[in-house]
């Protein structure tokens, strides 16, 4: 889920991806929007979107950045912190 917790509209131009399995492999994905779509979202709104790795471990960590535009035409980059992938029930 992608929140706006800003004060103006902010477009989703790009997302870059850096993906690593357990092995230490890593993959980076760079491409434009998310799932062929650029949400504008308005202050407070959300977009939600379902995505996948494909990664040879059965768990590995993924980390990233959106490219936004704001309502003013500046760009930013919206950091994603790391967390983790896994396959359903591997952790838990």
């Amino acid at each position: 889920t992608i929140t706006n917790v800003g004060n103006f509209p902010a477009k989703l131009l790009s997302r870059h991806w850096l993906i690593t399995d357990s092995n230490g492999k890593k993959q980076e994905v760079k491409g434009d929007g998310v799932i062929g779509e650029h949400p504008l979202l308005k202050p407070g709104e959300s977009f939600r979107y379902t995505s996948g790795a494909m990664i040879e471990t059965p768990v590995g960590v993924m980390q990233g950045k959106y490219i936004m535009v704001s309502g003013n035409g500046d760009q930013f980059k919206a950091t994603i912190p790391q967390f983790t992938l896994s396959i359903p029930r591997t952790l838990h």
